[in-house]
């Protein structure tokens, strides 16, 4: 098992993921792109205390990037978990 601090990077903030949150129940993480679903669910369970329902995962591909030059580059890859908590857990992130 990987250490649940380098698991979950960070909370992902966007008009989708609030109304998942609000919605749902749902809570949305940018994590490890070596991490399964097992992990983030036990690494979501320990860091915040709450009861874990089920774990989506997504994987995206970096976007190809130019800038002014001929040579392109690429952004980083990374992975997105979708988290729905227990009827009556929530989350405090502000």
């Amino acid at each position: 098992m990987r250490d649940i601090y380098q698991v979950i990077d960070t909370i992902r903030m966007s008009e989708k993921a609030t109304l998942l949150q609000e919605g749902n129940n749902q809570y949305t993480f940018k994590v490890d792109r070596r991490a399964n679903k097992i992990e983030i669910k036990h690494a979501v369970q320990t860091l915040f205390g709450v009861k874990v329902v089920s774990v989506n995962t997504c994987n995206y591909d970096g976007k190809a990037k130019r800038r002014r030059r001929a040579d392109a580059g690429r952004t980083a890859r990374w992975k997105k978990a979708i988290v729905r908590l227990k009827d009556g857990d929530s989350l405090d992130l502000v």
